[in-house]
């Protein structure tokens, strides 16, 4: 496994802030070139053609470094035809990721070139565990490659003020942590625009304002673009590399967790057997509580706002869970699997006060491979924050 280190030009970045072909400076560990990217780069040479692919939170969504990072390519490589997927949507972590892959980036068709980036969304949206890093990034990496094995994949770390604290003090967010881990794992490049952005701050040499924060500013993503393109740089130094590609990507035979999500799908809520209070409909928004974002408007979902509603759900796998919407009004449920005991889950988030929350819960996580049965039942008990027992249902999934 090769690893090469850059740090990213500030000079090419100020240049309409799109660099192309930023020259390297001073090695810092924040641009970790390791495997191969020479597949992607053969396809877009010699077949003029690629597939590029963003899944993420809202960094992703928004517009920010994914159109920089397709205009970057499309000079690089201007007679080649490329389609682009963006599979960003905003507040979802790594564990929706995992089984929404299929449906939004597989499906489209196999992928060259593939940028992930969930480390801000698994840390403040999800406050996910370092086991939860591992099985949702893993769970996309893994799956990736199992799609399409020669697919060339960089994973980005974003950042937000209690992960540069975390930085700061020496120590790894637990989001990046297990990320990190995944990527040496699997041999995944990676950009730490985290560790990038904390260490300019510190030297003086940027603030977080001019960063943008969060949801970065153009100066902003115009960093970690430019970190991009020199990862690409790194990768792609000599054009004659590209006769070594189409070779496939090693896959360790073991994953990091065997319960990671690296099956995880969704399964349709339709097929579910209602057994009391559930409706497959589109809710009615204008007169819920709560704002709910226009992607999800039109979308029906398997709904119930009744205390005892319950039903049951054939599935095959490991894992069982739901991506939801949690309002204002949602509720508590009782999972059980296979008749086992019962568990009772609280589907209110703390950004579900005004928003119909897009969210997944893992109704269980840790099953014998095999058919099962999830038998789902609304609870009479509720969060104290929450003004119903709603419960809004996209897709289950299974893993």
């Amino acid at each position: 496994m090769k690893i090469i280190c850059f740090h990213a030009s500030l000079a090419c970045l100020l240049l309409l802030a799109l660099p192309v072909h930023a020259a390297p400076l001073e090695a810092n560990g924040n641009v970790n070139y390791r495997g191969s990217l020479l597949n992607s780069l053969s396809r877009f040479e010699k077949e003029k053609k690629g597939h590029v692919a963003f899944i993420g939170g809202s960094i992703t969504e928004m517009n920010g470094y994914r159109p920089m990072v397709c205009e970057i390519l499309r000079k690089r490589f201007p007679e080649t035809q490329f389609s682009f997927t963006d599979a960003g949507i905003s507040s979802t972590c790594s564990t929706t990721g995992a089984f929404r892959l299929k449906s939004d980036v597989l499906d489209k068709g196999p992928v060259d070139l593939f940028f992930v980036e969930f480390a801000v969304n698994d840390d403040q949206d999800a406050a996910h565990a370092r086991r939860d890093c591992i099985r949702g990034m893993e769970g996309i990496v893994r799956h990736a490659r199992a799609d399409n094995p020669n697919a060339d994949i960089v994973i980005t770390y974003f950042v937000n003020p209690g992960m540069m604290e975390t930085i700061g003090g020496s120590g790894v967010p637990i989001s990046i942590a297990g990320h990190d881990e995944v990527a040496r794992h699997y041999g995944i490049s990676t950009i730490n625009l985290a560790k990038e952005v904390t260490q300019r701050i510190a030297d003086g040499k940027l603030t977080w304002k001019k960063f943008g924060g969060v949801h970065p500013a153009p100066f902003g993503n115009a960093i970690c673009t430019g970190m991009i393109d020199q990862l690409l740089s790194a990768a792609w130094r000599k054009p004659s590399e590209a006769d070594a590609a189409g070779k496939p990507h090693p896959v360790p035979p073991k994953p990091l967790d065997e319960q990671s999500y690296f099956n995880g799908r969704f399964v349709d809520p339709a097929i579910a057997n209602i057994l009391s209070g559930w409706k497959l409909h589109v809710p009615k928004w204008k007169e819920l509580p709560g704002n709910c974002r226009g992607r999800f408007l039109e979308t029906p979902m398997l709904c119930t706002t009744k205390p005892g509603a319950e039903l049951k759900l054939e599935f095959n796998g490991r894992a069982v869970g739901a991506y939801l919407l949690a309002g204002p009004d949602v509720g508590t449920v009782e999972a059980s699997v296979d008749g086992g005991p019962s568990r009772s889950i609280d589907l209110y988030h703390r950004y579900s006060r005004g928003l119909h929350y897009p969210r997944t819960v893992m109704f269980a996580a840790d099953l014998a491979p095999g058919k099962h049965v999830l038998t789902l039942r609304v609870a009479v008990d509720r969060n104290a924050a929450s003004s119903g027992h709603a419960v809004r249902i996209i897709q289950f999934t299974a893993n």
